[in-house]
């Protein structure tokens, strides 16, 4: 057997570092997800059709934060807005889950995002105004809703019921940085990526009466199923079908 010397030890040493270098942690570690994220996610969920690259990255980033999953953030964020979501709707998307979400999930998405703006030049001026003049309200709409939630749960936690009314309903819901169609969308992204599918019904009948369609919602589930967990998006499935099937009928 022939040995190596000491230069040519080193210099295969040093190849071998060279080429480590040269990977991303996730080919470091799990080449075989790193074959899956370039090519069935990056090159295959990324760019198909039914959902358009804004609506991907509106869902995305709606699992991301309703999830608590940070580390994806920062990239996320950003293609998102390359994709054509505004600073300021990525704003409203951060405040909007503070309360479906948790205060938590939306105090660090927005550590991010002020990272991200500050990066990109975004002032103050490019986002929401806290004062900022609502959307017009269904009142015929927001008058059932609050006599079915007061009956069902006023006995249980008025309080609850109370902070439905407002904020949540006579405030956030119209806040006019999102489209009531995309913020819609951000409520359900997020209750499936949270396996709420029981809070699912009432969002998605919501979503699809303020204009997202059922090609849009089965395709929403789709990316879902990648950025929030096959289980998630099977225990939604069920709720999406006779969701479907009640308005065709």
């Amino acid at each position: 057997m022939k040995l190596l010397g000491p230069i040519a030890i080193t210099l295969s040493l040093s190849g071998a570092a060279a080429v480590a270098q040269t990977e991303s942690p996730l080919e470091r570690a799990a080449p075989a997800l790193a074959a899956y994220d370039a090519e069935i996610v990056e090159g295959n969920l990324w760019q198909r059709e039914g959902l358009s690259p804004r609506d991907r990255s509106i869902v995305t980033v709606a699992a991301l934060i309703g999830a608590g999953k940070t580390e994806l953030q920062p990239n996320e964020f950003a293609r998102a807005l390359d994709n054509g979501v505004t600073p300021a709707e990525l704003s409203g998307i951060i405040t909007h889950l503070a309360f479906y979400a948790g205060w938590n999930n939306a105090v660090e998405a927005s550590q991010y995002a002020a990272a991200l703006y500050d990066e990109r030049g975004i002032a103050a001026a490019d986002l929401p105004a806290a004062d900022a003049e609502l959307l017009p309200l269904d009142q015929e709409a927001e008058d059932s809703r609050q006599t079915n939630v007061q009956q069902n749960f006023g006995e249980t936690s008025q309080g609850v019921v109370d902070f439905t009314q407002d904020p949540l309903f006579l405030d956030l819901w119209l806040r006019p940085e999102l489209a009531p169609r995309d913020r819609s969308l951000v409520t359900v992204s997020s209750l499936v990526a949270n396996g709420q599918a029981a809070q699912v019904t009432y969002h998605l009948n919501r979503a699809m009466d303020n204009g997202l369609t059922r090609e849009e919602a089965s395709e929403a589930l789709t990316q879902l199923a990648f950025y929030a967990n096959w289980p998630n998006v099977f225990s939604a499935l069920p709720v999406f079908k006779d969701v479907f099937a009640s308005r065709e009928g």
